[in-house]
């Protein structure tokens, strides 16, 4: 009840800020149905629009992150990490490299090319990583992963040479994670994934809980390892992907979210992937409102918040890691 009590003070303060200031009193005003037409544009075509996509995000990515790393049994593993967000932020990139207006693209068209580009990285790492023998090693998963996102990087900063500087500003505010989906068909993209992938990967949580006592507890158990583990690469997939389709390359919060979830909450999966969304929610919604109000008129891309608030995490997690 906290966490939610928490993600709607935040949602409510973020309504408030931006360049051009709404007194609470004219955002309920306006929430009611009056305001004059500025207040109603500035909240209802700007401001909800992405404040909604905040808290879509923050979950999807936040439960990608945590189906990861029980499937892999590493603590250290989440989509940014891996390589899933640059794949799938290749995907997107390549498109608006090649299509001739980025703002003429198909809105619904970005999340399952981000879905593609995402799902054959997920293939790629996982693929290099296992062992017919041994199965997933947690420790090759994670240098296989670095190895990959590096190399998805070389080529995404090749391809941003090659076009033009209209389009490069939007690939480097992109990169810099930048929520740059921010009217409601942006919304509506997104939702049908967090919708049917966030209810399918909770029901799997006792899925999850067996995998994470190891390959063949699991397999005596009656699981079908394999089939199970690419399963939820999927799902895990598809939240990433049509997360980083609309708010580019956000880092972290695959890593943070369950993290603090599971300190919360314990290992069970039952209760931390519903938290675990909760705290992804909370911290990209936050994120995303400190963006807009700490350097006004300036806005700085959500992901470079994140990666203050999660690197330092990020570095402790490995320190602590044996």
């Amino acid at each position: 009840m906290t966490l939610v009590a928490s993600i709607i003070l935040v949602f409510l303060f973020s309504m408030n800020t931006g360049f051009i200031r709404l007194a609470p009193i004219d955002v309920f005003s306006t929430l009611l149905g009056g305001g004059t037409d500025q207040q109603h544009l500035i909240l209802f075509d700007f401001r909800l629009p992405r404040i909604v996509l905040s808290v879509l995000i923050g979950a999807g990515l936040a439960l990608s992150g945590a189906v990861i790393q029980g499937i892999s049994r590493n603590a250290l593993a989440d989509p940014g990490i891996l390589g899933i967000n640059s794949g799938a932020g290749l995907a997107v990139l390549a498109y608006v490299a090649l299509y001739p207006s980025t703002a003429g693209s198909p809105v619904y068209l970005l999340p399952l090319l981000a879905w593609a580009g995402a799902g054959l990285t997920a293939l790629l790492v996982f693929a290099l990583s296992y062992r017919r023998h041994s199965g997933l090693s947690p420790n090759r998963l994670l240098l296989t992963g670095i190895a990959v996102a590096a190399g998805i990087s070389a080529v995404t900063l090749v391809l941003t040479l090659r076009i033009t500087p209209e389009k490069y500003q939007f690939v480097a505010t992109w990169m810099a994670g930048s929520i740059w989906g921010k009217d409601w068909s942006f919304v509506g993209a997104v939702l049908p994934f967090i919708v049917i992938l966030a209810p399918f990967v909770i029901y799997k949580s006792q899925t999850l809980n067996v995998l994470n006592l190891g390959d063949s507890m699991a397999k005596g158990l009656g699981v079908r390892v394999s089939k199970e583990q690419l399963i939820l690469l999927v799902a895990a997939v598809g939240l990433a992907g049509s997360c980083v389709a609309v708010s580019g390359s956000i880092g972290f919060v695959g890593l943070i979210a369950p993290h603090l979830a599971r300190r919360l909450v314990g290992s069970r999966h039952q209760a931390a992937l519903p938290v675990s969304a909760l705290v992804g929610s909370l911290l990209v919604i936050a994120a995303d409102m400190l963006a807009r109000w700490i350097l006004q008129p300036v806005e700085v891309p959500t992901g470079i918040v994140v990666a203050v608030l999660g690197a330092p995490y990020f570095l402790y997690l490995l320190v602590r890691s044996k």
